[in-house]
């Protein structure tokens, strides 16, 4: 198969490129400006930006699959504002279904987030659940994935939890009570591999999550080591650049904090479906080593 990966040479692209291509398939990788050092040999890569749809003429031709990976973090603030969660998460996925389908592709595989709503609490979690119902509406064959946060080389989160929790003390909103489920990037790779090659995957939803659920002050802890947990109530929190400013270098705001009220965790693993045992999936702690 050919399979064009958008957001291909990002932290979980170039693992999913590798995959690909150690499985024989023929895979190009397409970003706005392309990194081919990061990359498999054997990884081709393309130029295009999914918010211009005049820089995918002609990139979808000839492709068998797509797998849509160019997102924003949730994790901070994006350069421009949350508003830009709109454009690039649904206005990108809008402008790759209509290539796609002028092209005549198969498939697309959907990277979304778990808690994904058109009527969320965060211009992210909305901007994600209307581009699912975009992909759901079109004519393509589709598979939508929903991770957990995913860690490993290359990755923000361990960056992200290192910001929000200062050496020593770490004020956390809640206390540090939101639940992650944290999974590797070389777990979720083969995975999002399979969705685009395999033919009983499509109109699927899959949730996909780590082997454990872990709260945001157990994070903390493993990454940090030895810190002590300063709870600040939620309410405060709500105030966002207040307290985050507080921290040197810190980028959160008000969306990001609110996101801090629901856990990011599946009710039901679906890493089953693909023959995984999450018992045999590696841990948060297991990748981040003795402190």
């Amino acid at each position: 198969m050919h399979v064009l990966v958008t957001g291909g040479d990002g932290f979980i692209g170039r693992y999913l490129c590798t995959e690909l291509d150690e499985r024989g398939h023929n895979v190009t990788a397409l970003s706005r400006d392309p990194d081919p050092s990061v990359l498999a040999k054997g990884v081709g890569t393309v130029s295009g930006d999914v918010t211009d749809p005049a820089t995918l003429d002609g990139t979808f031709e000839g492709i068998d699959a797509v797998v849509n990976l160019v997102a924003l973090s949730p994790l901070f603030v994006p350069r421009g504002g949350n508003e830009m969660h709109e454009r690039i998460h649904l206005g990108g996925t809008e402008n790759v279904v209509a290539a796609a389908e002028a092209a005549g592709v198969e498939r697309l595989v959907q990277v979304s987030a778990l808690g994904a709503d058109p009527e969320g609490a965060t211009h992210y979690i909305r901007a994600k659940g209307r581009a699912e119902e975009v992909v759901r509406e079109s004519d393509l064959e589709w598979v939508i994935v929903r991770p957990s946060v995913v860690f490993g080389e290359g990755g923000e989160f361990v960056g992200f939890t290192k910001k929000l929790t200062p050496p020593l003390v770490a004020p956390l909103p809640g206390g540090g009570k939101t639940r992650f489920q944290p999974i590797w990037v070389k777990n979720l790779a083969p995975i999002l591999a399979d969705c685009a090659t395999e033919d009983d995957r499509t109109g699927e939803t899959y949730e996909l999550g780590g082997p454990e659920k872990l709260t945001l002050r157990e994070i903390a802890k493993l990454v940090r080591g030895r810190v002590a947990v300063v709870p600040v109530p939620m309410a405060l929190a709500g105030v966002g650049l207040s307290i985050g400013g507080a921290i040197p270098g810190f980028p959160m705001g008000r969306d990001q904090y609110r996101s801090l009220r629901f856990d990011n965790t599946t009710s039901d693993n679906d890493v089953a479906a693909f023959g995984v045992d999450p018992g045999e999936m590696l841990t948060l702690a297991a990748y981040l080593g003795p402190k």
